[in-house]
């Protein structure tokens, strides 16, 4: 969230949002894909008690790959 925050407020802080991005989304993609798809564990959305049957483990990889293409297409920008 901070990374997004500091993108949208201007070009003098991407030098500091664009490797944070790029840092958090890696590091989260690798644990998802770890736990998801090696692991064989179940995530569960913890947002509704941990009741709900969403596949929060491509959502939260998804998430985090699209964290890691926004930085490295900002860099490229």
């Amino acid at each position: 969230m901070i990374a997004g925050v500091l993108m949208i407020a201007g070009a003098p802080l991407k030098w500091i949002a664009i490797p944070m991005a790029f840092v958090i989304g890696s590091i989260g993609a690798v644990s998802v894909f770890k736990a998801v798809y090696v692991d064989r564990r179940e995530l569960k959305c913890a947002c509704v008690g941990g009741d709900s049957k969403v596949p929060l483990g491509f959502i939260s990889l998804t998430e985090n790959l699209m964290m890691v293409a926004m930085a490295l297409w900002m860099a490229i920008r």
